[in-house]
């Protein structure tokens, strides 16, 4: 199996779910090569570039491959407009062509909640360039389908949580925070969002890497119900019993951005698929990982002031 953007937060939680499994795991990250290790073979390769991506296929010869690389960013900079193109949509596209060409069994694509859906055509206005290149690569993975016959399963997450995620997000900021006792600098937390613990995100892709007859569809994986920025923060408050009030207000609101809630419908039907993970337990298991492996970075000079969903 190869699995891309395999550094990243749900790389490193998928990687040795497969292993656990048997599978034989070949991991792909644009950085440095890491040394082989804990059943996992690292390459090194550019997705962006057609010909370093056919060679790593070529080579590895995968069955599945799971797609989750890519520049994440909800900031709607000029400047991201190119880096985010070639990263998320140019690196999508090489990698379906190489999977239809060698015949994969399964592409599992993970998509974003950021990505417009469900509006009238003409209403559709991605929020960043980020969404427009998630969503311009999902309706390629929809045409590589129908054209082609690649047997590529789209999956739209929902916003993840859990240990080993970038401390400049909403939930390990503001656990760093009240871990150095700071108050957590934050929007007016107003913003709604579904929120999916991590082990639920890694077992939905596991379904989606077998599930017969969800080939071409684009299946939602979150919670099913929206709460606020707010809640969330507060609720880690109770959680690590801090007497510490958060402070809210003391950054601007993001602008714009739709409250989207993850349809479970599907994932219920073509995975056999739904979350089993209650918010306070996630939280729990998040709160007690920050706890035991990052104290050393309370004592450095971290970043901890976080927007309204944050991602």
């Amino acid at each position: 199996m190869l699995v891309t953007g395999a550094r990243g937060f749900l790389g490193t939680h998928l990687c040795p779910k497969l292993v656990a499994a048997g599978a034989d795991v070949v991991a792909v990250s644009r950085g440095a090569q890491r040394a082989d290790g804990d059943g996992i073979r690292w390459r090194q390769c550019d997705l962006e570039d057609f010909a370093q991506a056919a060679k790593l296929v070529r080579d590895v010869q995968p069955q599945v491959i799971f797609h989750l690389g890519g520049k994440v960013t909800a900031a709607p900079d000029l400047s991201l407009v190119l880096p985010t193109l070639h990263s998320l949509l140019t690196s999508s596209v090489n990698l379906l062509t190489l999977a239809t060409e060698h015949g994969c069994r399964r592409v599992v694509f993970v998509a974003s909640m950021e990505e417009p859906y469900g509006e009238a055509a003409e209403e559709v206005t991605p929020a960043s360039p980020y969404s427009a290149a998630k969503w311009s690569a999902s309706a390629y993975a929809r045409m590589f389908h129908r054209l082609y016959g690649c047997p590529v399963v789209t999956l739209r997450l929902f916003m993840g949580y859990g240990p080993g995620q970038a401390r400049d997000k909403v939930i390990p900021s503001t656990i760093l925070s009240l871990l150095r006792r700071e108050a957590p600098r934050l929007s007016s937390g107003s913003r709604l969002l579904d929120w999916i613990y991590v082990e639920d995100v890694i077992d939905g892709l596991l379904h989606a890497a077998t599930a017969h007859g969800a080939e071409g569809a684009t299946i939602d994986l979150g919670s099913g119900t929206a709460r606020s920025v707010r809640e969330i923060v507060e609720r880690l408050v109770r959680l690590m019993d801090s007497s510490i009030a958060p402070r809210f207000g003391a950054l601007p609101d993001r602008p714009g951005g739709h409250v989207r809630v993850a349809r479970l419908e599907r994932a219920s039907t073509l995975l056999g698929w739904r979350p089993s993970t209650p918010l306070d337990a996630g939280l729990g298991k998040t709160i007690e990982w920050y706890r035991a492996h990052q104290l050393d970075a309370c004592a450095r000079d971290v970043r901890h002031t976080v927007g309204a969903g944050t991602r």
